[in-house]
């Protein structure tokens, strides 16, 4: 089997269940696992990838994502390969997407032993309160996430009730309309670090604020393995 991945999490998974000598293609922002990152041809970024290269490349799938890809490129692949099209917005479909590429590629029983994992770990996550957090996902301009999003179902899974839930997919947003308890500057797809805390401690001076790994509260596929731990290690601080 050929597999290109055009999702980086899903890359990720694909490796995890064994698969490493079936991809042949992945986009410049499939980063983990390293060896594939460092191994593999890269056919574009997620909403700007080389459909006539990956056309090409005569894949047997292509492993995408209705979020993460554009549309109109998903749509010009499916009528020359075949196209798995994933569509995630909280932990159950994101278990629903691993199983359905785990029956795509012949590894079943790996992938429902990672659902069964995972689900057991995140049926262990018991956090002890509940804070108003705003999470923040990019700057100039500050944008969040709405309610219709993995990352507002990993956030409420730990005990963080998102100020923005009440909006959809990721919404601009200013100081004066949000009075949260916590910020949480994720390190992806903007990389908030150090240097800007003192800006949004400015911009929200009432809010505790706090760097976090954005790729366990937005990466749904094996790494998920790993976010109960890191979640529980957030809360403990």
């Amino acid at each position: 089997m050929r597999i290109i991945s055009t999702v980086p999490s899903l890359t990720e998974l694909l490796s995890y269940l064994g698969l490493d000598d079936a991809i042949i293609g992945i986009t410049k922002f499939c980063i983990h696992p390293e060896h594939i990152y460092r191994s593999k041809e890269r056919i574009g970024g997620t909403k700007t990838l080389n459909v006539d290269r990956i056309i090409e490349l005569a894949p047997d799938l292509i492993i995408a994502n209705k979020e993460e890809n554009e549309k109109s490129q998903i749509e010009a692949l499916q009528a020359h390969c075949d196209v798995v099209l994933t569509d995630i917005s909280d932990l159950d479909t994101a278990l629903d997407a691993i199983l359905s590429i785990g029956l795509r590629t012949d590894t079943e029983q790996k992938a429902q032993d990672l659902c069964d994992q995972i689900r057991t770990r995140f049926d262990s996550l018991r956090p002890k309160s509940r804070k108003e957090v705003l999470y923040l996902i990019w700057k100039d301009p500050y944008m969040s996430i709405g309610h219709d999003t993995f990352i507002h179902d990993m956030l409420d899974r730990c005990g963080f009730d998102s100020v923005t839930g009440h909006l959809t997919r990721y919404p601009e947003v200013r100081s004066s309309e949000f009075d949260p308890e916590i910020i949480l500057l994720s390190s992806e797809p903007f990389p908030f670090k150090e240097k800007h805390i003192n800006e949004i401690k400015e911009a929200w001076p009432q809010a505790e604020v706090e760097l976090v790994d954005g790729e366990y509260f937005s990466w749904y596929g094996s790494m998920m393995l790993g976010a109960v731990e890191y979640f529980e290690s957030l809360l403990d601080e």
